[in-house]
């Protein structure tokens, strides 16, 4: 037989022969039905009911917008709700629920703490995010707990929906003042870092004052105002060497003008020329107002060299005057022969243009000096302006150092004093429960039906398992049943060809049973489905 079925797999449907199959399979099929989906259905009414308490929270946007304070806690809410779910999921926290609500205290229940926790989180199961499907932004998640008993399930689920939205709170306060707490010490740090930077630029300018770059112009005027006066003190020091020669020309030729005087006078009496030093006057006044006429051609009559040259022109032609003066004496002649030479010394007359000159010179060897101690005391402070123009670059180098890890630590501090700024304000926000937080949205259910078992579903299963297992014993027993029921499986067997057929003679006791099995087959498929019918009605309604 089971070669025949194999063969007939092949050949094209017919409806006739599987007729046949209900007609004889029936009863065992609606038999195997009615059990398999009896054995689903009762096992639903048998498992132990869990119900399931659920809530929705809503993740709220914070109330202060992000252009005036900008939070200072992560933006990634799933990693965030990973952690506050760990941390509600710990063994400390499930364990202080239990212990409040009593759970798990039945006699098939966990006898020790390490049980009951891993219980409770297989109760608790994952936490269902709800995301924004144009932006993928979590807007909501769902709690969910399944207890035996409805009343614990609502009771578990606030609980944990209560520890959720204060975990929340707290956590994202600690992350806060974390934050804050963090960008002030680095602000500290940063602050200290600037007075030491500060600190070493200022050691530095002091060190190097008249030599930085600042003062680079500054040094360059007075440079060159040391080298004008340098000039001038060398020209008034020519100048005082000029007149000290002149002067000293002069003191000799009066000395040996007084030497020779009664002859000076007698030539003078007789018309004769005048001495040789009142020549040597003129001589200089000429030379004194050429120069005077050059100085006035290059500067105003308030220079000082141009006042000194009028001042030494006045006191040679006060000195000529004088000298004239004595040269037109005209000394009494028994005077002149008893002590002329005693006279000429002791008379202060004579003796007035010697002091006048001796006092001259000295002066002028006074400011000789004078102007060489000044020259002296410029040309040391002209090296020093050209020894701090000398070290400018490599001063200027130095500073631009120090001035670069300056500058760098003062951008630092002002970016942190800023952070700091906005971190204290966002932790403010925080403690006033205006950042982001969790807000209910659906309370905690309390569950009217079982989550478990699903007593329609199980009715389906059971009708589902009943149906397959009725199938397969009918298939079952048609592989193993080797009787013919129909003419083409003799054809089959037969290799002759058959001439006739001999109709199938039925008495009345066979009649009378057919009836019977077909009326016992359609009271056992009409049992079957009132049957059914009201087992989904009854779960439907106790449900």
């Amino acid at each position: 037989m089971p070669e025949d079925f194999e063969e007939n797999a092949t050949q094209p449907f017919e409806i006739g022969r599987y007729l046949d199959i209900v007609r004889r399979r029936h009863l065992i099929f609606l038999i195997l039905l009615l059990l398999g989906w009896a054995a689903v259905w009762g096992s639903s009414w048998i498992l132990p009911a869990r119900y399931k308490s659920s809530t929705l929270i809503l993740v709220e946007e914070p109330s202060m917008p992000k252009n005036y304070v900008v939070p200072n806690v992560s933006d990634n809410l799933q990693d965030r709700l990973q952690s506050i779910t760990q941390q509600i999921l710990s063994r400390t926290r499930l364990l202080l629920i239990i212990d409040k609500l009593h759970l798990y205290q039945g006699k098939h229940q966990p006898s020790t703490p390490d049980g009951r926790v891993d219980k409770m989180r297989k109760d608790i199961g994952d936490i269902d995010l709800v995301k924004d499907e144009r932006t993928q932004v979590i807007t909501s998640f769902r709690i969910n707990y399944t207890a035996p008993d409805p009343h614990i399930a609502q009771q578990v689920t606030s609980e944990l929906t209560n520890l959720f939205i204060d975990e929340n709170l707290k956590v994202q306060q600690q992350e806060s003042e974390n934050t804050t707490q963090f960008i002030e010490s680095q602000l500290e740090a940063a602050r200290t870092s600037l007075a030491e930077q500060d600190a070493r630029v200022r050691a530095f300018q002091a060190a190097h004052e008249g030599e930085l770059p600042t003062e680079e112009q500054a040094n360059l005027q007075v440079l060159s105002g040391l080298q004008s006066q340098l000039q001038n003190e060398q020209d008034a020091l020519n100048a005082a060497k000029q007149q000290s020669v002149y002067h000293q020309s002069l003191i000799e030729q009066y000395h040996a003008m007084n030497g020779t005087r009664r002859t000076a006078v007698t030539g003078n009496a007789s018309g004769q020329e005048a001495p040789t030093g009142l020549e040597a006057i003129d001589r200089q006044l000429d030379t004194l107002k050429s120069k005077l006429q050059d100085l006035k051609t290059r500067y105003t009559d308030q220079y000082p060299e141009v006042q000194q040259v009028k001042g030494e022109i006045a006191e040679t032609e006060k000195a000529r005057e004088q000298l004239i003066a004595s040269l037109k004496k005209k000394p009494d002649a028994k005077e002149q022969n008893a002590s002329n030479e005693a006279q000429a010394i002791e008379d202060p007359a004579l003796n007035a243009p010697l002091l006048q000159l001796q006092s001259q010179l000295e002066a002028d060897q006074l400011e000789i000096s004078n102007r060489r101690t000044a020259i002296d005391d410029l040309k040391s402070r002209i090296n020093q302006y050209q020894a701090r123009l000398s070290s400018e670059p490599v001063v200027s180098q130095q500073l631009a150092d120090l001035s670069r890890g300056y500058e760098q630590s003062q951008k630092n501090y002002n970016e942190l004093l800023e952070k700091e700024q906005d971190s204290q304000m966002a932790t403010s926000m925080e403690q006033m429960q205006q950042g982001e937080r969790f807000m209910i949205i659906d309370p905690p259910s309390l569950p009217l039906r079982p989550d478990f078992p699903n007593r329609l579903k199980m009715c389906e299963a059971g009708l589902g398992a009943g149906f397959a297992l009725g199938l397969l014993v009918v298939v079952l027993l048609e592989f193993q049943d080797d009787r013919l029921y129909g003419d083409r499986e003799i054809r089959k067997l037969i290799t002759a060809p058959v001439i006739g057929e001999i109709p199938e003679i039925l008495e009345p006791s066979d009649t009378r049973r057919q009836k019977l099995r077909m009326a016992m087959g359609w009271a056992m498929a009409a049992l079957v489905f009132v049957t059914i019918l009201s087992g989904s009605a009854f779960s439907y309604f106790r449900s």
